[in-house]
């Protein structure tokens, strides 16, 4: 009676174990949506709780199936070899399961990282959208036109290696079928103000350089041009105060 029960409750394991590999690993999952994706992470996680947890019945089983070969070996002997049976596929559903647990977890992961960036990216953005509107309509001041300049190079100096990561996370999930739409929106609402954003914000420092460069020149000409009419003042004012006649001067100065 005692080797029935045993056999009885291997076969029960091995039932369990063929329908926890249906329910977990056979099944096609489509990740089309982050609520469908997470729920998928959760369900794995249960899945690989619900499995380990079987590990006390199965050494309970090969607890007494030992005894029971100590006690009657020939009834022992083919209870172990079934057992062998159920203990390798046992190891073999918790290995396989704890695989595709850690996978998920490593695609949720992922999508959350992808998000964290085009969050950061997208803060840059909304930063160098609102440095190109400061250029527009600036004081006729070159240190007005110098500061702006200035402030919208630091702005442009901003490293590409959160875009990096943008593009190669959404790559590999794009690649592995997973929120794939969803991503591809995302990535090509990001890009496309990306560059317009950026071709906008150039534009703006080659005008302002140029600006800047035109306003140098001009200043330059007209404290020129307030040295030479210094100089001439003085030398006037010497003629007069000398009373020097007018047909006396130089040309320039008559």
């Amino acid at each position: 009676e005692k080797a029935v029960n045993l056999k009885k409750d291997l076969a029960e394991m091995q039932e369990w174990m063929t329908q926890a590999e249906e329910e977990y690993l056979e099944k096609d999952f489509e990740y089309k949506s982050p609520e469908e994706l997470e729920n998928a992470v959760e369900e794995m996680k249960r899945a690989k709780e619900d499995v380990l947890q079987k590990e006390v019945r199965v050494k309970i089983l090969k607890d007494n199936i030992k005894m029971l070969a100590t006690k009657v070996p020939s009834s022992g002997q083919d209870l172990a070899t079934e057992l062998n049976v159920v203990l390798e596929n046992y190891q073999l559903l918790c290995n396989r399961i704890r695989g595709k647990c850690h996978t998920l977890e490593e695609v949720w992961s992922c999508w959350i990282e992808l998000l964290q960036y085009l969050d950061l990216e997208t803060a840059w953005l909304n930063n160098l959208e609102e440095r190109v509107q400061m250029t527009e309509n600036l004081p006729d001041r070159l240190d007005a036109v110098n500061d702006a300049l200035e402030s919208l190079e630091s702005v442009l100096r901003h490293p590409a290696d959160n875009r990096t990561q943008i593009r190669e996370l959404g790559q590999t999930l794009i690649d592995g079928g997973i929120l794939d739409d969803i991503i591809s929106e995302k990535l090509e609402a990001f890009n496309a103000r990306y560059e317009e954003l950026s071709h906008l914000a150039v534009s703006r420092q080659i005008a302002l350089e140029q600006q800047l460069q035109t306003m140098r020149e001009t200043e330059h000409m007209l404290q020129v041009l307030q040295e030479n009419l210094v100089e001439l003042d003085r030398q006037l004012t010497s003629y007069l105060t000398d009373r020097v006649d007018a047909f006396q001067m130089p040309q320039e100065a008559q």
